[in-house]
């Protein structure tokens, strides 16, 4: 029994990361990652050591009022290494709308975690993922596609 909370309170951590991702909370975010966790995202295209650093290139690539984002992680393969140490295997599906640039990203991946029980919680060591597929859609092919909400900004006339 106590197994099965401590994976389900990594899987709330992830979920919490992607909630944090998705709303640009940035301080938020930033509690879930130790001092010196590393990422590679995009299988290591975009590499960081330390949390600043991770938290500079996600501010930095999706902190703007025009990037809008949606991440969904499903069917968590969480194994518990020790009782403080475990590993993740998430699926991922996300899609990116850039209203500046006028496109929208889609894509599945693969995320691969490492947690880390400190002071009683979970938090990422590491994180990272690999793409299985990403596409791109400029949004002026499809005329009729408006952007009818937007928390961060201003909606498509």
């Amino acid at each position: 029994m106590d197994d099965l909370r401590e994976i389900e309170a990594i899987k709330r951590l992830k979920y919490k990361y992607f909630r944090c991702l998705d709303l640009k909370l940035w301080k938020e975010l930033r509690e879930l990652l130790v001092e010196d966790a590393t990422s590679s995202y995009g299988g290591g295209k975009y590499a960081f050591d330390g949390r600043d650093q991770i938290m500079k290139f996600l501010e930095d690539s999706l902190g703007r009022p025009t990037m809008l984002t949606s991440h969904h992680g499903h069917h968590p393969e969480i194994e518990l290494t020790s009782d403080t140490t475990a590993t993740g295997i998430w699926a991922l599906e996300d899609v990116v709308i850039d209203t500046e640039h006028g496109i929208t990203l889609r894509g599945a991946s693969f995320y691969h975690d490492e947690y880390v029980k400190v002071d009683g919680a979970w938090k990422f060591k590491s994180t990272g993922y690999e793409r299985t597929y990403e596409e791109i859609e400029s949004r002026a092919d499809t005329p009729s596609l408006r952007l009818l909400a937007n928390r961060f900004g201003p909606v498509e006339d």
